[in-house]
């Protein structure tokens, strides 16, 4: 990871007093990068896209969210409410003008809540793996004693496919999760939406996309599925179809 050492590190402080670590290159139109659970702003995709960004002079911002990277507060207190609540304030407090939204794994569903809240300044969305609803395929995956920790203490902790870290799963987080479910019903985004999954993920079936894709309103959706595509699509190939993608929909965006 490439993150800012501390004392050269920004951050934007929310009306609660808590702190936001971010790095904002200037330029139009903006491009916002939401990163995945337990991830950061540094990872392989966010570097890709500001470089990206840099040399075709588009904007970019990209943060830790709650409890994430540099920023503060604790990972078990988040929630995708919290981190909707974070892309939001950024976006509304850090950049001006037509916004498009890149969100990655549990950061494509805080994108589409992103793009809900503010959809007079989100004019494009690029998921990669995303992962709305996460939380209820989680939590239907959990064995019998993991259900009964979770009773018991409030909180599991979960390994997944593709982190050797475990995952600190909370009741919070599983239940905030229900409160923000967005497939059941159609999803009111009519903004160009482009969806990239890798079909030998793992972490996040590739049907999720299709799922996600038919049920956003808007009739300028595309899915592009990688065959040979892993949850990260970090490879070069991957990460030029992912600035691809981003270039059809600045061209469509109207400044």
């Amino acid at each position: 990871m490439d993150l800012a050492p501390p004392d050269q590190t920004k951050f934007h402080t929310l009306s609660d007093g808590s702190r936001r670590a971010y790095d904002l290159l200037p330029g139009r139109p903006g491009v916002v990068f939401l990163h995945g659970l337990m991830s950061d702003r540094g990872g392989t995709k966010a570097q890709a896209l500001e470089a990206h960004c840099r040399a075709k002079g588009y904007g970019f911002l990209r943060f830790d969210m709650f409890g994430h990277g540099q920023s503060s507060g604790r990972f078990e207190e988040g929630g995708i409410s919290r981190w909707t609540a974070d892309a939001v304030a950024l976006i509304d407090a850090l950049t001006t003008g037509p916004q498009l939204l890149v969100g990655s794994s549990m950061g494509g569903w805080v994108m589409i809540q992103t793009a809900l809240a503010r959809s007079e300044r989100i004019k494009g969305c690029v998921g990669i793996a995303a992962a709305p609803d996460f939380t209820a395929d989680m939590r239907a995956g959990f064995s019998a004693d993991q259900q009964a920790a979770l009773r018991a203490t409030g909180i599991i902790h979960y390994q997944s496919d593709y982190d050797t870290r475990p995952y600190p799963i909370t009741a919070h987080l599983l239940d905030d999760g229900q409160f923000n479910m967005v497939l059941g019903a159609p999803i009111p985004i009519t903004c160009p939406v482009r969806l990239l999954h890798g079909q030998e993920d793992t972490g996040v079936p590739w049907q999720k996309s299709l799922a996600l894709a038919e049920r956003i309103t808007g009739g300028d959706v595309d899915v592009l599925l990688i065959k040979d595509g892993d949850h990260r699509l970090s490879r070069p190939a991957d990460l030029a179809k992912l600035c691809a993608m981003l270039d059809e929909l600045v061209d469509k965006v109207s400044l």
